[in-house]
């Protein structure tokens, strides 16, 4: 049965920046909520961040893999550069991850941590752009099938299609 690393904002924990939630309502989550498939976690908080706390986006309009690589950086709002603790908040994340061998995770969108099909802009503009943000881009390194709450349907299609393959070999 496989396991999926799930943003802490999407189980209902309300961790977001803004000190909001951001629950899915798939019902899918219920289910593998109950079957303890579902690892919820928090790069963010994971690496002392608190909630609420300032916007943060990633300068210049790069992604994930830029600041990984310190090609770019992670900026609150305020100015301040949050960018090493972007990058432990991801690897805390992985750790988490493979410590529950989930081959599988479910991200908020538009994160500069989780964020895996658009984040925003760097400009602090509301703009989104096309991108990952430094969480998504280190597990998808490792192996790690990553998908956003905007396309939980493939995930839903992946995770069955996983199991169907298992249950198969055994």
């Amino acid at each position: 049965m496989s396991k999926i690393l799930i943003s802490a904002c999407l189980s209902g924990f309300p961790v977001r920046y803004n000190g909001s939630d951001k629950k899915s309502v798939a019902s899918y989550l219920d289910q593998w909520r109950q079957q303890s498939r579902l690892v919820a976690f928090c790069p963010e908080l994971a690496a002392g961040f608190a909630t609420p706390r300032p916007a943060a986006e990633i300068i210049p309009s790069q992604n994930g893999n830029a600041v990984i690589a310190q090609g770019a950086s992670v900026m609150e709002a305020t100015g301040a550069d949050v960018t090493e603790r972007y990058i432990l908040g991801a690897w805390l994340t992985l750790q988490m991850a493979e410590q529950h061998g989930c081959r599988f995770a479910l991200l908020t969108e538009g994160s500069p941590s989780c964020g895996s099909n658009v984040i925003y802009s760097g400009r602090f503009d509301g703009q989104q752009i096309a991108g990952n943000g430094v969480t998504a881009e280190l597990l998808k390194a490792h192996g790690i099938e990553v998908f956003s709450d905007s396309n939980i349907d493939q995930l839903i299609a992946r995770v069955e299609y996983t199991d169907r393959h298992e249950n198969q070999r055994t």
